[in-house]
């Protein structure tokens, strides 16, 4: 069985930052993701509240911190997560999915962020993947000159929104608030010509042709459910909050009732070497920054705690 001083569960911004202090601190670090190093940020077109890379591209600001990780000999694999195991006061065990394979440490840093949640209601699950979409920077080409609704109205519905407004032929928002992102963005998007924004609705169904593609997003008003509308359209992207990435830490019972993981100032959780970072963390403001913050303090508590047990003899 393969031994790491510390292994960073997740290659977002957190568990890169993660890996990073892990390495500078002379640890080994193994650093695992299911998929490309990035997390939720790779899908953002421009990042731009990330001091001193006014307007980067996200995918770029996410390679750079990839690249920065590989220089400095950060270990990464491919691999799910299916198990954290506490084998005993000192070591756990991470159980990996792929291959049955196993991976024993002192240290874990759990930053697997969030995944987009969905609305389950009616003909989502037929059209997922070809007319719904979560991602506008990868699917968005596809809508060229065509209608477009997007659901939600949070920081992710605005910034996708706006690029997305540059590319389709109209644009519909149905939000079962308002824009809630910063003033400056929801005023900048309202004011374009093609967009179109619906406060206060409730999405009731997704509405299928015969040949099985998109007919149009139908709602109603959100308190009374009067005013039932059909706005027809050709896909649809969907913003409405985000499920955290923390069934394999169920066992522990480290996560507070939505899933989010519970820690302290230092992000430690009730588990001796274990760790929270990032977005699937309990928090209050998710963002590149605070991930980063998070990593950085994930990384230089387990530090800390491999000297404590080094220096008595039990590691």
């Amino acid at each position: 069985m393969k031994q790491y001083d510390l292994v960073v569960i997740g290659a977002g911004p957190a568990g890169m930052t993660a890996a990073i202090y892990g390495v500078r601190a002379n640890l080994s670090v193994l650093m695992v993701d299911k998929l490309a190093p990035g997390g939720q940020v790779i899908n953002t077109n421009e990042v731009d509240n990330y001091p001193g890379l006014p307007k980067i591209n996200g995918a770029e600001l996410c390679m750079q911190m990839f690249t920065h990780c590989q220089d400095l000999g950060v270990h990464f694999d491919y691999k799910t997560v299916k198990e954290i195991e506490i084998k005993d006061e000192v070591q756990r065990v991470i159980h990996f999915k792929e291959d049955d394979s196993l991976v024993e440490t002192p240290t874990v840093i759990i930053a697997t962020g969030t995944r987009p949640r969905e609305l389950a209601i009616s003909g989502e699950e037929a059209l997922k993947g070809t007319a719904i979409s979560w991602c506008a920077i990868c699917d968005g080409t596809k809508y060229a000159g065509k209608d477009v609704v997007i659901i939600g109205g949070g920081n992710s519905a605005v910034d996708e929104g706006t690029y997305l407004a540059g590319i389709v032929n109209s644009l519909t928002i149905v939000t079962d608030f308002d824009l809630t992102a910063d003033p400056t963005s929801c005023d900048y998007l309202r004011s374009l010509e093609n967009v179109t924004v619906y406060p206060y609705k409730k999405v009731t169904a997704f509405e299928i042709k015969e040949d099985g593609s998109m007919a149009g997003v139908r709602f109603c008003d959100k308190e009374t459910g009067e005013n039932e509308q059909l706005i027809p359209c050709d896909g649809v992207f969907e913003y409405i909050g985000a499920v955290p990435s923390t069934e394999f830490v169920q066992n522990l019972g480290i996560t507070e009732s939505h899933g989010y993981i519970e820690h302290n100032d230092h992000m430690e959780t009730k588990w001796p070497g274990i760790y929270g970072a990032g977005d699937s963390n309990s928090k209050f403001l998710r963002q590149i920054v605070t991930a980063i913050s998070d990593g950085a303090t994930a990384a230089q508590e387990a530090s800390n705690y491999l000297k404590k047990l080094c220096a008595q003899g039990k590691y």
